[in-house]
Formats: C-alpha cells, structure tokens, sequence
C-alpha cells in the first residue's frame, strides 16, 4: 500500500513538474479593448500602443512587454490618437530599466507619422530594455514601455502551475480513497 501510494505521489509530482516546465508563461496579450490593453499608454488624454513580433518563432503572436525570445524583434507603434499624428515622435529603445539605463539599441530621430504607425526592427539579447516614445508637443509627451526578453516571470509561472496543482492534489486525494476503500474491501 505504502509503496503504491509513493508511486502515485511519484507521478503527480512528475507531472505537476513537467506542466509546469512545459506551461507557457509568455503569452500573446490578444485582441482586447484598448481600456484594458496593458499595452496601451496613456498620457494627457493621448494613447499609444506597442506590438512585438517574432515570426521566426511564432508567426502569429503578438506580444507586448514580455517578449519569449531573444534574437530578431518587431515591433509597431499606433499613435492612436490624431494629435501624436501631428507632431514630431521620436522612439528609443534603451537596455536596463529605471536608473540602469545603458547602451541605446535602436532610435529613431523625431519626425512626424501622419499615418500613425512607427515600425522597426531590433536584435534584442535577453535582459531588460525601456521603450521610449517621446512626442515633441508642447509640453513634450513620454510614454514608456520596459520590455522583458526571455526572461521567466515567476508571477505568471505561479499563476499557470495553481490549477495543474490542484489538480494534481484531487487527483491523489481520490486515488488515495479509492485505494484505501480497495484495502478495506479485501479485509
């Protein structure tokens, strides 16, 4: 008994760490409203949204501030509103975060985008980048973005690994009654 109720807990715990390896904890933020896309900024009543892509990894993805990958990036800028549409826009991407900025991977010198979209293309190595769009208004608008390139967010890991665990957990509980009601019925 002892030695099949060490198996079963064997293979959940097998199991649960193969889900959890295996689990994506990188998505694709999706087609939501833009009140609820994190991957909206909003600054004095203008927003602006930023798209990642790697298609050589995956084709149809579509990412934001968590990027799976390092290697070739993407990414599209939508100035969603008119006025960002009518005045000069400059766009950098910088490696660190908060007060550990360093080398500069891509900057695009101020211009106007009548038609709203910014495009480009950068090598990202993993780590932390901050996107910087900068609308050169008076007073000048800064939306920020920090990036995060194939890095684990353990957030979103633990988040992904509750329900295999708990189902794991009920699937013992009940192979641990039913051997137990076994044992009883052979007495």
């Amino acid at each position: 008994m002892i030695k099949q109720m060490t198996q079963i807990n064997a293979a959940a715990l097998i199991l649960f760490a193969t889900l959890l390896l295996f689990s994506s904890v990188v998505s694709a933020h999706g087609k939501v409203s833009l009140e609820d896309d994190s991957c909206v900024r909003g600054v004095e009543g203008s927003m602006v949204h930023l798209s990642a892509y790697q298609p050589q990894f995956d084709p149809e993805a579509e990412y934001c501030t968590e990027i799976p990958n390092e290697g070739k990036t993407f990414w599209v800028i939508d100035l969603i509103d008119q006025a960002l549409r009518d005045m000069p826009i400059a766009v950098k991407i910088v490696k660190g975060s908060g007060e550990k900025l360093s080398e500069t991977v891509a900057n695009l010198h101020s211009t106007y985008h009548p038609e709203g979209v910014i495009k480009g293309e950068s090598n990202l190595d993993g780590g932390q980048y901050t996107v910087f769009v900068t609308g050169e208004g008076i007073p000048p608008i800064q939306y920020e973005y920090p990036l995060r390139v194939h890095m684990i967010n353990y957030v979103d890991a633990l988040r992904a690994a509750i329900l295999p665990a708990i189902v794991l957990l009920l699937l013992g509980l009940i192979a641990n009654k039913y051997l137990k009601s076994r044992r009883v019925q052979q007495l």
